[in-house]
């Protein structure tokens, strides 16, 4: 079992309360928060259980709440703005030293990846000093995903990159894999203060499915000029096997849109128009807006033009594309609930529901008064347990079972939340394999 040291390097985020326990900070220290612009300093106490108090009395668990407040601004990463009084060092600094003490005392084991928490370790700490000296990383979400063990969850990601200090822009969470992503610090705000994502609060529990997410969103576009002629539009449509093209003005600036609809009714209502008869209103929408919202103007248009983090615009999202990535998303989703049904078949024919109660509702407070209310992790305990698993009589491995079945748990839970975090690519095909392989031996 991996011990606190390695913990700390692999799955959460480091807290005020870690610098207690490591003898970095200790209650009663008292912190500082200068801005030199507005002439204000603002303080804070660490107290015995982690917190920050404020002058005020306010106590927050993460510093980035507590700069927030203090300064009474929307975004501050706490972790860069908040420095000791006695020593000068940053709490970034104190992050830091901790986790190079957490990477010291990590006892070495045999690696089962290729990307142990070590090796992670030293790469996300050569891209904090990377970013630091303004050449920070490049690379697509899908690499920077395959740096941890598949399937990993994006909130784990986040830790990891925020213990260092780290983010991406744009937000790996809301693009696709493909896209290329850059490791940096957050940002200096107005008066030189580190701004953007909060480094030390926890990201969203469920992250449904933004534009961004759809591969199309953030490839580019092709564009012609408010200046260009029909022939062009055209030449350039039938070539490209494009329905409409974006009228742009630099990259920034979205004139409208040409279509094949709007053509054929510019030059029906004027056989003589202009080629800026033909440009209809363009709608657009951020890579980072939830894709739901963005459903009725693709229901009416048929497509939305992308910006991306720089407010350029940077692709185009179709009706097609829509479809096409909900039908990647239910084939899954299809196959856990049947799944589901297979599982709680077998459940119920072998196991008594006392025999299940005892083991995932021991105190009764779920009030598991039925099968029908178990869930995929009740599933996996009541098949874990020896005795249990004895009682099925399959000449299979348990442990190597229940790994499988943990595996699409955690698969589940992204499916069943819509969450476009880094899936297994074989996600289909382990359902699958697990449903035949319950129904072949299912019914022994």
């Amino acid at each position: 079992m991996m011990g606190r040291s390695a913990y700390l390097l692999d799955g959460r985020r480091v807290t005020v309360m870690d610098l207690l326990d490591a003898g970095l900070l200790a209650p009663g220290d008292e912190l500082t928060f200068a801005r030199p612009r507005s002439g204000e300093t603002h303080r804070a106490i660490v107290t015995e259980s982690g917190g920050l108090a404020l002058e005020g009395g306010q106590t927050f668990r993460s510093p980035s709440s507590a700069a927030r407040v203090a300064a009474d601004i929307s975004a501050i990463d706490g972790w860069r703005a908040w420095t000791v009084a006695s020593s000068g060092q940053l709490l970034d600094s104190l992050r830091q030293r901790l986790l190079d003490q957490a990477a010291t005392e990590t006892p070495e084991e045999p690696s089962t990846t290729h990307w142990d928490p070590q090796r992670r370790y030293e790469w996300l700490k050569e891209a904090r000093t990377l970013a630091d000296a303004d050449t920070p990383i490049d690379l697509p979400v899908r690499d920077l995903a395959s740096r941890w063990e598949a399937p990993a969850s994006f909130q784990r990601i986040e830790a990891d990159l925020a213990n260092h200090g780290l983010t991406t822009q744009p937000d790996f969470r809301k693009v696709s894999q493909d896209t290329i992503v850059r490791l940096i610090t957050p940002t200096s705000g107005t008066e030189g203060e580190p701004s953007g994502p909060n480094p030390d609060d926890d990201g969203q529990l469920d992250i449904g499915l933004t534009v961004g997410n759809l591969s199309s969103a953030l490839k580019g576009v092709v564009s012609i000029s408010p200046t260009a002629t029909f022939d062009e539009a055209i030449t350039l449509m039938l070539l490209n096997g494009y329905s409409q093209l974006a009228v742009l003005a630099g990259s920034h600036n979205l004139r409208g849109a040409v279509t094949w609809q709007s053509i054929a009714y510019a030059r029906h209502a004027n056989p003589d128009a202009a080629f800026a008869d033909a440009i209809i209103r363009a709608h657009e929408a951020r890579y980072d807006q939830d894709l739901i919202e963005v459903l009725p103007d693709l229901e009416a248009w048929d497509f939305v033009f992308v910006r991306d983090d720089k407010n350029a615009i940077a692709g185009i999202v179709t009706t097609a594309d829509v479809v096409g990535t909900y039908r990647e998303l239910s084939t899954p989703f299809i196959l856990i609930g049947e799944l589901d049904q297979v599982l709680r078949k077998l459940i119920s024919r072998t196991f008594s529901l006392h025999e299940v109660q005892t083991l995932c509702d021991p105190d009764g407070k779920r009030s598991i008064d039925s099968y029908d209310k178990l869930e995929m992790g009740d599933y996996q305990r009541t098949l874990e347990n020896p005795d249990h698993w004895k009682k099925l009589g399959w000449p299979l491995d348990r442990a190597t079972f229940i790994k499988r079945l943990d595996e699409l748990r955690l698969i589940r839970n992204n499916v069943m939340h819509f969450n476009p975090e880094p899936h297994d690519p074989q996600a289909v095909q382990k359902l699958r394999f697990m449903l035949k392989l319950l129904r072949d031996f299912g019914g022994r």
